[in-house]
């Protein structure tokens, strides 16, 4: 019961986030960006060059395939769950692999995957960061 309404305090946390403010926003180049106007649908290969390497190590050396699906909660969140969070805090999930930042997405199972620490913290950072852009990747 517990985890069922952290999930929907998290939910209601990321949907009043992401209604509220101003549309525009500056990019990394501080040029102003319309979210309504930009075409993230068309995400390309170049967009996640790492991608294919990430999705090695997801489905073998790192096993996290064990335990995180696509759209389903199995042992850890789903993928769409931990990118959704990840982008909508700005956040590192690379970062988060190297143990480097705090649990955002399901604190209360931080003990589980914390185990899976000294697989992630013994991978090269280009590796943590394929892992990254390949969940990204799926991102709908």
């Amino acid at each position: 019961m517990k985890k069922i309404h952290v999930f929907y305090m998290l939910t209601l946390a990321c949907s009043v986030i992401s209604c509220g403010g101003d549309p525009k926003k500056a990019d990394n180049n501080s040029h102003e960006v319309n979210p309504e106007t930009t075409v993230e649908e068309t995400k390309t290969k170049a967009d996640f060059p790492l991608a294919e390497q990430g999705k090695a190590l997801f489905e073998g050396e790192g096993t996290c395939v064990a335990c995180h699906k696509l759209d389903t909660k199995v042992v850890g969140p789903s993928i769409q769950e931990i990118v959704a969070i990840y982008k909508a805090k700005n956040a590192s999930i690379a970062t988060f692999l190297n143990e480097a930042s705090e649990p955002i997405v399901d604190p209360l199972q931080y003990s589980i995957m914390k185990a899976n620490f000294a697989i992630t913290k013994n991978m090269k950072p280009e590796q943590r960061l394929a892992l990254e852009q390949y969940m990204m990747s799926l991102a709908p």
